[in-house]
């Protein structure tokens, strides 16, 4: 099923600096009437939401073989015997006094999660057993003081009925109970019906229909070009085409919708790159796919944002980004062991006529614990509609290269040894930055050798100023340089230039300029070139060149999930499981020292890496660096 990451957080801007809710967009035109029209002449006369209701007995009878739905079964079965946790007012000011996010989102993911387990359990029983336990949770949720969830309410003006706001938290659940609505009609009790109606006007469609005709400022998420603006776009639109009786007020969001998807879609470069990483597309993308499957059912496919032209790059993204053997990049905040949504990849598939080669081995259609991925996987049209002009590259075995986002996948090619690399240049102002620019990440076998360990444990230091305080998001974490002492710098201008790019299907070369990556004013020359080779002795060579206005101390790192031991005075032995490498190390004839330490980050796969650091022993005016490594035997 369409998924999310495990912990939802604002995208980290630039600055730093979290952007509250309240934080507003300026004054946009408003939208064209013109078009409003037209897409009410689309529309159906009354709402209409994502699945098949609970009355088409045969259409559930279908859905319920599926695994995802199965999978959602067995949780309603373990879910309905259990009493429903409280989520009292302490524990939601507690983010705001602690800073932790974990103690609320356990609490509210499994209440919320309720609905989507036992909407379905119902649907595909029809018997009444689940319907006590929904309306439960349903009247519990409603009783909530605010659906934004804490992390988004810094102030607590929402927690406090000073404002009303639509974050990720709220467009979803909002969602999610219209869809329940939807699904099962009168089969709830018509207080219960009354009562989500009520609340979805009030939390959700009262406060957007007053921002868009001006009566309230902008949030920030409608202009925004990551994550939040598809979610929230999705979600405040689902529910209103769900719910909203009135045909011209539906239109309304629609429009909005059409309007302002556009700006995610810019978030992504031409050449499809996802910045925040493989995790927030899977969440981000796989919500615009479901906008856009919504409003193209919603009007007899006359609006199909799969059709757009920016649309059709970032939806290979999950197609292109497999290093080897199911390892994926965890560059930004992905966690380790992430893998591309398999409904969102059997969509993108069906919709630009992919051959079914192009899906990855291994796909599984998980469950979720909200209700549309649910409605949308498991009932979608047969056959969709194709989008004509779409095609994988063709060379895909051997590489995949983003010019825009500086990102190159190497792959071992037909019949050669398993080895595999992903090197990153980029930039460190991108979506979910990480100070990463020159890093790399080497898979051997079937282990990420040397990692690159992706997102720590969001707090409240997470996204804030004090971000880069952390190493897992700092450079120190990452298999990149220090140089003179100093790590890289945040922003736009601290990127890995490309000085060179060539492949065959013998060697890719890439080579990137740094310098810009360190705010020292001594540097003059910080080159680092990576030559991945395959055939029967694969390998890659790492090789930096620095040069300084005076001496100064140079040092550059590797970090991987296993074990480092030294084999030689220049020979490193990297282990992970049953899959190992080599590494050899030449400095021209300078003398080194290897130092190796845990890194103490609480990072997501709540396991600590190791950071293996080389560095000179003496300070220099210029020098080279050159890191061989190549498949081992343990």
């Amino acid at each position: 099923m369409l998924c999310f990451p495990p912990l939802l957080s604002r995208v980290a801007a630039p600055a730093l600096a979290l952007a509250v809710l309240a934080v507003h967009c300026p004054a946009q035109p408003a939208l064209d009437e013109a078009r409003v029209r037209e897409l009410a002449s689309w529309l159906p006369a009354t709402p209409m939401g994502l699945g098949q209701p609970i009355t088409n007995r045969a259409a559930w009878a279908k859905a319920a073989k599926l695994p995802a739905i199965q999978a959602t079964l067995e949780s309603a079965a373990q879910r309905v015997a259990k009493p429903l946790a409280a989520c009292p007012d302490e524990l939601y000011l507690d983010y705001s006094k602690t800073g932790n996010r974990d103690r609320w989102q356990e609490v509210a993911f499994e209440r919320r999660g309720r609905i989507a387990a036992f909407t379905v359990a119902e649907c595909v029983e029809n018997g009444g057993r689940y319907l006590p336990a929904l309306e439960e949770i349903i009247a519990a949720v409603c009783a909530e003081k605010t659906w934004v969830m804490p992390a988004h309410d810094r102030n607590l003006a929402n927690f406090k009925g000073e404002t009303v706001e639509m974050d990720l938290g709220a467009s979803m659940l909002a969602w999610d109970l219209a869809t329940a609505r939807w699904l099962l009609g009168n089969q709830l009790a018509p207080a219960t019906r009354q009562l989500i109606a009520e609340h979805l006007q009030r939390r959700i469609v009262a406060p957007f229909r007053a921002m868009l005709a001006g009566r309230a400022p902008r949030i920030f998420w409608l202009e925004a070009t990551h994550n939040w603006n598809a979610v929230c776009l999705a979600g405040v639109t689902g529910t209103a085409l769900a719910t909203v009786e009135d045909r011209a007020e539906r239109a309304q969001f629609a429009a909005a919708a059409e309007r302002y998807i556009g700006n995610f879609l810019r978030g992504f470069p031409a050449d499809g790159y996802c910045s925040e990483g493989l995790g927030y597309w899977n969440y981000g993308f796989g919500y615009f796919l479901m906008l856009g499957e919504t409003l193209r059912q919603a009007t007899g496919g006359k609006l199909d944002l799969s059709a757009l032209p920016a649309a059709r790059s970032p939806a290979l993204f999950g197609f292109r980004v497999e290093i080897l053997n199911g390892i994926y990049p965890t560059i930004a905040d992905c966690s380790p062991g992430t893998r591309p949504d398999a409904i969102a990849l059997k969509y993108v598939a069906a919709r630009y006529a992919l051959p079914a080669a192009s899906l990855p081995a291994g796909l599984v259609d998980r469950g979720s614990r909200n209700l549309y991925p649910l409605a949308f996987a498991s009932f979608l049209p047969q056959p969709l509609p194709t989008v004509p002009g779409v095609e994988l590259p063709n060379d895909l075995a051997w590489r995949t290269w983003f010019p825009d986002g500086g990102v190159l996948i190497g792959r071992p090619g037909p019949g050669n040894p398993p080895f595999a690399v992903c090197l990153k240049g980029g930039h460190n102002a991108e979506h979910h930055n990480h100070n990463d620019v020159g890093s790399f990440t080497v898979v051997s076998g079937r282990a990420a050798v040397i990692a690159d360990t992706g997102a720590e444990v969001y707090t409240a230091r997470t996204f804030s100023g004090k971000r880069y305080d952390s190493d897992a998001l700092n450079s120190f974490g990452h298999a990149v340089p220090v140089v003179a002492g100093q790590l890289q710098k945040t922003g736009a201008d601290a990127r890995g230039r490309v000085l060179r790019a060539d492949f065959s299907e013998a060697e890719d070369v890439l080579a990137l300029d740094l310098r810009s990556a360190y705010a020292v004013p001594a540097l003059q020359k910080l080159e680092r070139s990576f030559a991945f080779r395959r055939g029967a002795k694969p390998s890659l060579t790492v090789k930096d060149e620095f040069a300084f206005a005076s001496p100064q101390s140079f040092a550059t790192a590797l970090v991987t999930w296993g074990e480092c031991r030294q084999t030689a005075a220049n020979e490193l032995l990297l282990t992970d499981g049953p899959d190992a490498l080599r590494v050899q190390i030449e400095t021209g004839g300078a003398p080194f020292t290897v130092q190796t330490e845990r890194l103490k980050a609480d990072y997501q796969r709540r396991a600590q890496p190791l950071r293996i650091g080389i560095a000179w022993e003496q300070p220099a005016a210029k020098g080279t660096v050159t890191l061989t490594v190549t498949p081992a035997a343990k």
